[in-house]
């Protein structure tokens, strides 16, 4: 199981060098990936920087962890320059991106970025098919219901011909979204219990064979706070994640009202602890 860790940004803020600070150590204690989240409008949340701005900036500081913008709300941006916004980064890292997509459930969102929230599922499912082939191929023809393209394509194109693209859901996913994850995503984002995992990690690999896909090609990633109200329970709860088969794991230090630079001595303070329940 892979380990991650989350940037805390809405409690890091603007404080610029305790963002290199914190991205420099996840990179140089071995963690496997960085997760940033996606807002781009919304009142009360929190500072929350621009996920491929932010990780433009990290991916010049690191040399080896891998950078996950998860999830961005695909169906509210234009699907050509999200293409080419995570084509960059992917250069910029030498291969080292995996992109988190969602549909979010935020109306006034879609609404100040002039998209539909009405279709966001059906959007996001002809996205997903068009991300990778403006990721793989020099020239893309393209007539969908959304976007339209005439020989036409990226340059210059990603390392990784096509990125991989994990969706994010909400807990318990309904079956639609089951069958996108199964037809379409190279992960899933979970949101349940590891008791819930099972049995939809199951169904989402019986979509996914049914779709002429390798099952097993399907990863999953929880979450797990290593502070606040369940800090007693985090190694417990690596381990569970563990047994239950996830390949993925991302541990959080936010939540916990710590200070700035207790994100970073927390964190040092985790990976050591990690050694002793691998």
């Amino acid at each position: 199981m892979k380990i991650g860790i989350s940037l805390p940004v809405r409690e890091l803020g603007s404080d610029l060098g305790t963002i290199k600070a914190f991205a420099q150590a996840a990179d140089e204690l071995g963690f496997t990936h960085l997760r940033v989240p996606d807002l781009v409008i919304r009142p009360g949340s929190g500072p929350m920087h621009e996920p491929m701005t932010i990780l433009a900036f990290i991916a010049a500081i690191t040399n080896n962890i891998e950078l996950v913008p998860s999830v961005i709300i695909l169906p509210s941006r234009q699907t050509v320059l999200v293409a080419k916004q995570v084509a960059e980064l992917d250069l910029l890292t030498e291969g080292r991106v995996r992109l988190g997509v969602g549909v979010g459930s935020s109306k006034d969102e879609y609404r100040a970025l002039g998209q539909d929230f009405k279709t966001r599922g059906a959007r996001c499912d002809e996205q997903i098919e068009l991300l990778r082939l403006l990721w793989s191929q020099e020239v893309v023809d393209f007539d969908g219901r959304w976007d339209k393209i005439a020989e036409a394509g990226l340059n210059p194109l990603p390392v990784q011909r096509p990125i991989p693209i994990w969706i994010g859901t909400a807990s318990n996913p309904v079956e639609s979204v089951i069958k996108r994850l199964g037809r379409l995503a190279d992960g899933w984002f979970v949101i349940c219990t590891p008791e819930d995992y099972q049995p939809i990690m199951e169904r989402i690999r019986e979509v996914a064979e049914s779709a002429g896909r390798n099952p097993s090609s399907v990863g999953s990633e929880a979450g797990v706070a290593v502070v606040g109200p369940r800090e007693s329970e985090w190694q417990d709860r690596v381990s569970g994640w563990r047994e239950a088969g996830l390949t993925h794991l991302c541990l959080r230090t936010l939540g916990g009202n710590l200070k700035t630079d207790e994100h970073l001595s927390t964190m040092g303070r985790v990976s050591s602890e990690l050694a002793g329940i691998r």
